[in-house]
């Protein structure tokens, strides 16, 4: 850093668990079910849970990026809530970076979910996240959250700024290699038919 240039300021953050909040954050999205088309297999589940919606959101996210450029780390809460989609668990869109060698960490904070990883290369992972485990994402891995509990998941996680995130990727492959789907009253993954590789 220039010596002339002005340091960014130091930023405390509050995690408000019962309502999923980061207080001190300074950005918000939100994803709503009719956001989530093509994420769930079961078409006619997803049409028919989309006809009862009541527009309350899937899954938000709140953070904190309080400078840009090399160094720089966004930190933030992501919630999901608990729900099924046919035989699928709520989950988020998943990603993987934009710069896919940038790690991201996540930290279960309320609920029960699990961490769905995936290389390009073939690889596949399903790490349970509770509250007080640690997730480590490695660089190449595409990741989603998945919540398989009956209570809101709940994570924080922090990640470079400059790693972006490229969402298209799960998309454009039919979805992600495995899915994570009930098992009585349990979770278990299967193959996604529908996936068709990811591109290199």
């Amino acid at each position: 850093m220039c010596a002339a240039a002005r340091l960014a300021e130091p930023a405390r953050m509050t995690v408000d668990i019962a309502r999923g909040l980061l207080a001190g954050g300074s950005e918000r999205y939100e994803k709503h079910l009719p956001d989530l088309a093509g994420v769930y297999r079961d078409d006619g589940a997803y049409a028919e849970a989309v006809a009862l919606d009541g527009g309350e959101p899937v899954y938000w996210v709140e953070s904190s990026t309080p400078e840009t450029g090399r160094g720089a780390l966004t930190i933030g809460l992501s919630v999901l809530r608990p729900g099924r989609i046919g035989d699928e668990f709520a989950m988020t869109r998943g990603h993987l970076h934009a710069q896919s060698e940038f790690a991201e960490l996540y930290y279960g904070v309320a609920g029960s979910g699990v961490m769905l990883l995936e290389s390009v290369e073939g690889e596949s992972r399903a790490l349970p996240i509770t509250p007080g485990v640690v997730v480590h994402v490695p660089g190449g891995w595409i990741h989603r959250s998945v919540n398989v509990g009956d209570d809101t998941l709940v994570t924080l996680f922090t990640y470079a700024t400059e790693a972006g995130q490229d969402y298209g990727i799960i998309a454009d492959a039919g979805g992600m290699r495995q899915l994570v789907v009930a098992d009585g009253d349990d979770w278990t993954t299967r193959p996604n038919p529908d996936h068709g590789g990811y591109r290199a």
